[in-house]
């Protein structure tokens, strides 16, 4: 008798992003589901976009939280956690400022997708997910991300080895305004990094964060066992790999 074989989709986001900037928080997330899922969940953030008067192109994104959309936003929060097969993983480093790439003979780029593949390995480790195969989406951000992705690759042949053909199907850069998961991720990434940043500028924002705070059990500040799947989060330290177990 054949394997099966589960398939999923990852969606990944990043905020805050650029080496020089006025933030000192970099987060990355990564939204995931089994691949049968993906057209019923993109039906249903439609459907609450219609029973908001939005519509059904309206771009979820953090950046566009304000006062008349938290109920929205509260709907497509808690919704995320209702479904037992919609998960996030999402990776902090709280102050970018103290890297040193020169020392690791890196570039920023090419660190970046470092951590991308610190974010997405608990996910795709054949340990934790058997007979699993994945396709990995990407908001598109510039002409060079094509390349930055290659550099991925090769970081993931590294860690997979012979197996990678065979879990990784496909690297995908797609617009987020026409990919609602990615826009799902947008908002915890989003949230993570607001809150780390310590901003007060907005009571909707904070409302929200409220709500992902209790819901999840988590502060959205440290790191969380590896084995928490619905919800999980790695706080990244430079000079403590080990501890945050990478």
């Amino acid at each position: 008798m054949p394997i099966k074989i589960n398939k999923y989709n990852i969606y990944c986001d990043e905020s805050c992003w650029m080496q020089f900037d006025d933030t000192h928080v970099i987060a990355w997330g990564a939204l995931w589901c089994p691949y049968e899922k993906v057209v019923g969940f993109h039906e249903d953030l439609r459907a609450i976009k219609k029973n908001h008067g939005l519509s059904k192109d309206f771009e979820v994104k953090w950046k566009k939280v304000s006062p008349g959309k938290v109920e929205f936003y509260s709907e497509i929060i808690n919704y995320f956690f209702k479904q037992d097969d919609l998960f996030f993983r999402g990776l902090l480093v709280p102050d970018k400022s103290i890297l040193d790439h020169e020392s690791f003979r890196q570039t920023h780029n090419e660190w970046y997708y470092k951590m991308y593949f610190d974010l997405l390995k608990v996910i795709i480790n054949p340990n934790n997910r058997s007979n699993s195969c994945f396709n990995i989406y990407f908001d598109y951000k510039d002409t060079w991300q094509a390349n930055r992705l290659r550099e991925l690759n090769t970081v993931l042949i590294n860690y997979l080895g012979n197996a990678k053909a065979n879990i990784i199907n496909n690297f995908h850069s797609v617009d987020s305004d026409e990919v609602g998961l990615i826009q799902l991720a947008d908002i915890f990434t989003g949230a993570i990094a607001y809150t780390n940043r310590d901003l007060k500028t907005s009571d909707a924002k904070l409302q929200l964060i409220k709500s992902i705070q209790d819901l999840s059990n988590l502060s959205l500040r440290n790191t969380t066992p590896q084995g928490s799947t619905k919800f999980n989060l790695l706080v990244w330290q430079p000079n403590n790999r080990a501890q945050n177990g990478l």
